[in-house]
Formats: structure tokens, sequence, C-alpha cells
């Protein structure tokens, strides 16, 4: 069986293989979409395909949406043509369930595909053409928390972002220039409105997409680039809407395995991909069945049924930031950077085999969620904080079969820790004025500033996961010894002081030099982070 338009007609031997099919016209829901595009979204890798692509099949199913999505790549474009052209822009969903079933769906929601890309006069001519149609409603993202980070954490500019501002819209190369290139191509077709929809796990995500568009408009304005009714359009909600939202779906990297058991099944070429770029990408998605999207439902030029959605929650501004804060800033997110990096120092490959296994990663887990967050966090009521992060522990993070690593876990770290651990520890600071009786997170900061040695529980050197300032932070920890803790003088206070990363001077809020102890305590020699955890999840800190 072959994952094609030609290939989906032999139904019969896909529904024998268990694998459900679409059941709308695949081939009529993209030209419709090619015609009068209504949704768009940026970043189309792994959870983009199985979440809100999963979102948009299942609306295609209800007849509640007639188009499938355009997808644009600002990144890696090798995704483009080694997952979507070869495959005709089907996708196929794996669903891990906890018990070891699977659920099967081939996907036909993914319309055209776009390579965001200025030097390809072809592929930039549609997509100005995408984004000055009157019938485009929203544009969401999927592009991680770096993707709209447009300053380094001394303010300065990032240097493709310099070159962007210098060189203008139509030379435009990183994901906010381009998006702000194509928002001004709309402007000049006729001052269309449009949401503009972050679905990262970014806190307060569609301020922070807002504050990088304006800043962009705002120096090519300076530089002569774009006219200034430009910066009114963008400024005003009526015109240029910027929703928040909450995400949540645990989606792993594609499995080798699953990959030879589709195979095995008779669907033809289902091996992953690494692209130059490092990104991980398999024709199929494997990923857990639950899912919320909470959504501010602010679409000035109108919008799908996206409440039809699975998963799916329309609601206003304060109650998406209350349940993105309860997701982002205290049950999962922050479970996950405390505890994922320290497990990659450890030698546990697996997230959910090292809780089931290792009692203090899952006491540790269990205290930086219950213990220390969930007494701050404000309840959202669309959500409950407290049977949230019961599903978590009891169905979630046990799941051995998503099959989810630390070392994803330990991807971009530095742009998330203000996000995960500030939010929680300015809390405390708020409410108590210190923060110094917290225990797990400063673990978990201490643990990840150890993974950045690159040198495991045992010695042994390993490899860092991808992360904007992997150099940066390596350099500042220059001169550390791992089994010389005396090397250890004042390398951490620029970087625990600095209130761009963490949002906080955690000095000030009463735990710097806590972390300074736990990282000391943990670069004493072999074992010593195992040591150090045990000390502090069983009661033994200071």
């Amino acid at each position: 069986m072959e994952l094609s338009i030609n290939g989906l007609r032999d139904r019969a031997a896909w529904e024998q293989a268990g694998i459900r099919l679409p059941g709308y016209d695949v081939a009529a829901v993209s030209e419709k979409a090619v015609k009068q595009p209504q949704w768009v979204h940026f970043g189309i890798g792994n959870i983009f395909r199985i979440f809100i692509g999963g979102i948009a099949d299942g609306l295609l199913e209800q007849g509640a949406m007639d188009r499938g999505i355009t997808c644009v790549e600002t990144y890696d474009y090798e995704v483009a043509d080694a997952i979507y052209k070869p495959y005709d822009n089907l996708g196929l969903n794996v669903i891990l369930n906890r018990d070891g079933t699977r659920e099967y769906k081939v996907i036909g929601s993914l319309a055209e595909v776009v390579k965001a890309q200025s030097s390809d006069p072809a592929e930039w001519k549609r997509l100005g053409e995408i984004f000055a149609s009157p019938s485009l409603q929203l544009v969401s993202f999927t592009i991680t928390e770096k993707g709209y980070a447009l300053q380094k954490a001394d303010g300065s500019w990032l240097p493709y972002v310099q070159t962007d501002i210098q060189n203008g819209p139509e030379k435009a190369a990183g994901a906010m220039a381009v998006l702000t290139a194509m928002l001004y191509k709309r402007y000049k077709a006729g001052r269309y409105p449009l949401a503009l929809v972050s679905m990262d796990n970014c806190s307060k995500n569609g301020a922070t997409l807002r504050r990088s568009v304006l800043a962009m408009a705002a120096e090519w304005q300076k530089m002569g680039f774009v006219e200034e009714g430009f910066s009114a359009y963008l400024h005003d909600e009526k015109t240029a809407a910027f929703p928040w939202t909450m995400i949540d779906k645990i989606t792993p990297r594609p499995s080798v395995q699953i990959a030879g058991d589709l195979e095995r099944l008779g669907v033809e070429n289902m091996q992953p991909v690494i692209t130059a770029k490092k990104t991980y990408i398999a024709p199929f998605v494997n990923a857990e069945k639950p899912q919320y999207l909470v959504i501010e439902d602010s679409f000035p030029n109108g919008r799908p049924a996206l409440e039809k959605g699975f998963g799916v929650y329309m609601t206003d501004r304060e109650t998406v930031n209350l349940s993105e804060r309860m997701k982002v800033t205290v049950c999962l997110n922050p479970v996950h950077s405390a505890t994922g990096p320290l497990g990659v120092a450890l030698g546990y490959e697996q997230f959910a085999h090292m809780l089931n296994t290792d009692p203090d990663m899952m006491k540790m887990a269990r205290m930086v969620a219950y213990d220390e967050g969930l007494p701050v966090v404000p309840d959202p009521k669309i959500l409950s904080p407290q049977k949230f992060t019961d599903e978590l522990f009891n169905d979630r993070f046990p799941n051995e079969y998503l099959g989810d690593t630390n070392l994803r876990l330990a991807v971009d770290v530095s742009q998330m820790v203000g996000i995960r651990f500030g939010e929680t520890i300015r809390a405390y600071t708020e409410k108590y004025g210190t923060a110094s009786n917290l225990t797990a997170i400063p673990l978990g900061i201490a643990g990840w500033l150890r993974y950045m040695l690159a040198v495991d529980d045992e010695g042994r050197e390993y490899e860092l996961a991808p992360d904007p300032m992997k150099e940066e932070i390596q350099r500042q920890l220059g001169g550390i010894r791992v089994g010389q803790p005396e090397t250890l003088r004042d390398q951490l206070k620029p970087l625990l002081s600095n209130e761009r990363l963490f949002f906080i001077d955690l000095y000030a809020a009463g735990v710097g030099e806590k972390i300074e102890g736990m990282f000391r305590e943990m670069i004493a020699g072999p074992g010593a982070i195992k040591a150090t955890v045990h000390k502090y999840v069983s009661g033994g800190c200071c």
C-alpha cells in the first residue's frame, strides 16, 4: 500500500490493515484551499501534522470545514521535499494508547505546501498570493519558542534578525520577518483582517508573537521599507488579532519500531528521516491521544468551526492565560524541563521508563507539579489543575508506548526556563516574599546546568540536544570540571541573575545560592547527580 492519492484507491487493503481513510474528497478539499485559502499554518512538523492537521481532518469528516490547511515551512525546507511532496501531502497519524493498542488514520487535511523562501521567486510569489487573498481567516504557528525570538540575552538583535532588518521585506529569511513581509502584502492588497494564532508553548504566546511582528515592522518603517499606515493596521486588533492559546499533546519523535510495524502491515516507505537541520520526521506521526487546545475567540475575518474539533475550547483571553499558566508553568512543561535534562545526565533514554523505574525521579516530578506548582496556580475553571495533573501522572507520563526521550525534552530548554520555572518562582516571591522554600524547581535548574556540561553521572561524554544558547552557556560554564567541585567559582552568577533568561533574578528571589549549592554537589564525582537528587527529594535539603 502506497501513501498517495492513487494508493488510497485500494480502500479494502487499508481497511484490512486497520487503517482508517479520509471520508471526504481529499483532492477537492485541497483544490479549494489552493483557490480560496482559509487557514495557513507556519511550522509543518510533527505536532502540526497530528494535532492541528488532525483537528482539521475531524472538521472535514464532520462537514464543518470544506477545505484543507495551507502548509508553510519557514525553517527546514527539506521537510516539504522529503515528507509532504512524495506522499501527495497525506499524513498517517498513529495514536499510542497506554494499554499498547494503536489507532491509525490517514489524514487528507494538509493541502498545498509552500516554502517561505524569499530566494525562490516562485515560492515567494505564491506565498504572497495566499496572504493577499480576502478569504484567508487565520494563520497559526507551531515554530517553537525560538521561532519568535529577535534578541539575544543581552538585548541585541540576533545576527539573522539584524540581516532581515537591513535587507527589508523582499529578502526576509527568519520566520518573523517572513510573516511581517506577508502581512505587508496583505495590507497593500486591501488591508484585509486576519487572526494570527500562536499555538506554541510560550507564556502569553499571542502577545509574544505580536511583539515580534510589531518590532520587525517598526524597524522596517525606520528603514523606509514599509508605510506608516502599516503600523496602524498591525496595532488594530480589528484588522490584526493575535489570539492567545494553550496547546497540549505529547508528541515524541517518529518511532523506528512503528515505521517497521506499518511496513509489516503493508504500508510502503514509512522510515523516519533526519534532515540536514536535524529535524526528526516521518510520513507518519506517533503521539498520545489526550489533547487540549484552548483558544481566545478573536477572529476578525471569521474562522472555521474550531469548537467542533476534538479537545478544542473556544473562550476568552483570561481563561486561555490561566489554562496556559496551569499547563506551561506548573503541571506539564516544568516537569519535562526539570527532569528531562537530568534524565539524560543520569543515563535514562526514555522519560516514562525513568519515572516508572526510578522512585527519586518520580518523586521529584511530583514535587515540581503537586508540591510546588499547584499551590500558586489559579484555577482556569474550564480545566481543573488537579484533574489535569492527576491525568498526567496516572495516564500520560507513565505511557512507555509513547517512547518519548529525555533528549527531546532537553531541546531548547534555555528558551523555556523563564516560562517554566521563572513564573512559579516569581509567584512565590509575590505570595511569600521569597522562593527560598522551593526545592524541586531549583533542583531542576541545577540539573539543567549540570546537563549542559555534557558529561553523564558516570563520567561519559554525550551530545547535547539542539539549543540556540548552547555555545553561550557552555562558555559561561567554562572551567568547571566534574569531579572537581572547587572549579565552581562564580560561573553561574551571570546566568542565574539574568532576568531575560528567568524573568527574575534568582538570587533576589532567594534561590540562586541554593541552585549553586545543588550544582556543586552534582559535580562532586561519579554518582553525584543521583545522590544529590536522592538527598533533596528525601527531605535532606538545607
